[in-house]
């Protein structure tokens, strides 16, 4: 695959995971015992964990992608 193709792949890959990382282990405010602050929904996330979801979301796309990549070369 060529390098441009390879980064656009690897991006949408990343993206798609991301969206299926970021409800897991989601707690709301009501859920985790917290009070909301003022003005913020009671279904909001109590702590979001943008980081580490970040970097799950990195390594299963580094998986996904490297299968992927070796899919297409074995086909190839």
């Amino acid at each position: 695959m060529p390098a441009p193709l390879s980064i656009a792949v690897f991006f949408t890959i990343w993206w798609v995971v991301l969206f299926a990382v970021l409800p897991i282990g989601v707690r709301s405010a009501t859920e985790a015992g917290v009070d909301a602050p003022a003005g913020c929904d009671p279904g909001a996330p109590a702590a979001h964990n943008l980081p580490r979801k970040a970097l799950w979301t990195t390594l299963i796309a580094l998986v996904v992608f490297a299968a992927l990549d070796a899919y297409v070369y074995a086909t190839s």
